[in-house]
């Protein structure tokens, strides 16, 4: 195990969440994760085991409740303009066009307010710049012609492709995605992956993106993390997900489309499913694939007796 002052660094993290009657419930048991700058981390796991808890937290709009989330040696304590989260959910500003859309962050980031008023020539000629980077990202998407209307106009995978590009335009250090392509027909979904790892080379940002799809886990990812509560200790009780797989894909990265039907990918996500997504297979802590280079794992006393 390496020390702390490194990229991004998570180390006994715990998650306990008290329903409404009181009761508390154990989500994340004793998370440990390291990451380096420029990863593209896919992560699965069955419904329920806290993978968009895991990106609230390296976001920083929420807390462990325990245990270190660290970037860069400090602690994650609230978002900020370095990482990015696009949501299953598209969340796009009603009363803006879609190109005025993509283009929000990049002016909040450039202007405030008062500077708008102070600087208005300069606001006009920088907008005008944004606006046409917005619409190159529009054209690349297949979205070009559609960038003079608003969002309650496009169908719901179109707005999902203007969340998606509204996130990358400003190109955040960090990009957390919560099964952004959810809401995609197979062709388009197929064109935002190749699009999405062109972007990832191009920028050199670190990805962390959560998904159903064991196939687009391991097509996309350059590394696949598995939470699953599906596992078993030397404790009396387990509760909790842990990191049970850690692994890097096979062969180079970014892939093609080519590989994703090789031998090697239709192994690796039959090893995915079975280590993780199913219930009658609870593989024991000492079992667990963490063969990544930088994977690590602490445990607590009572879980591993021998």
């Amino acid at each position: 195990m390496s020390d702390k002052s490194e990229y991004l660094h998570l180390e006994d993290v715990y998650v306990r969440y008290t329903d409404p009657a009181g009761k508390p419930h154990l989500v994340l048991n004793d998370i440990d994760l390291k990451v380096s700058r420029g990863e593209f981390v896919t992560v699965v796991g069955p419904s329920g085991c806290g993978k968009s808890t895991l990106l609230r937290l390296i976001l920083g709009a929420e807390r462990p409740t325990s245990g270190t989330v660290n970037l860069h040696g400090r602690d994650i304590e609230e978002p900020d303009r370095d990482r990015g989260i696009v949501f299953q959910k598209y969340s796009l500003f009603p009363h803006l066009t879609v190109r005025d859309n993509v283009a929000f962050g990049l002016e909040t980031e450039a202007f405030q307010l008062w500077k708008r008023w102070a600087r208005p020539f300069h606001y006009r000629q920088a907008r005008k710049g944004f606006r046409e980077r917005a619409q190159a990202y529009l054209e690349r998407v297949k979205l070009g012609e559609h960038g003079d209307k608003y969002p309650y106009q496009l169908s719901g995978g179109m707005r999902q492709r203007v969340a998606i590009i509204q996130s990358l335009i400003n190109k955040p250090e960090i990009l957390l995605m919560d099964e952004p392509f959810g809401a995609l027909d197979d062709s388009t979904r197929q064109d935002m992956q190749l699009f999405l790892l062109e972007q990832w080379k191009e920028e050199g940002m670190t990805i962390f993106f959560v998904t159903h799809d064991l196939e687009e886990a391991c097509f996309l990812g350059s590394r696949v993390l598995v939470l699953s509560q599906y596992y078993k200790t030397d404790a009396a009780h387990d509760e909790g997900a842990k990191i049970v797989t850690d692994i890097d894909t096979p062969g180079p990265h970014p892939k093609t489309t080519e590989q994703k039907y090789s031998p090697e990918m239709v192994q690796l996500i039959k090893k995915i499913r079975r280590d993780g997504l199913e219930s009658e297979h609870f593989q024991h802590i000492r079992d667990f694939d963490l063969s990544h280079r930088d994977a690590f794992q602490t445990v607590h006393e009572n879980e591993l007796n021998s």
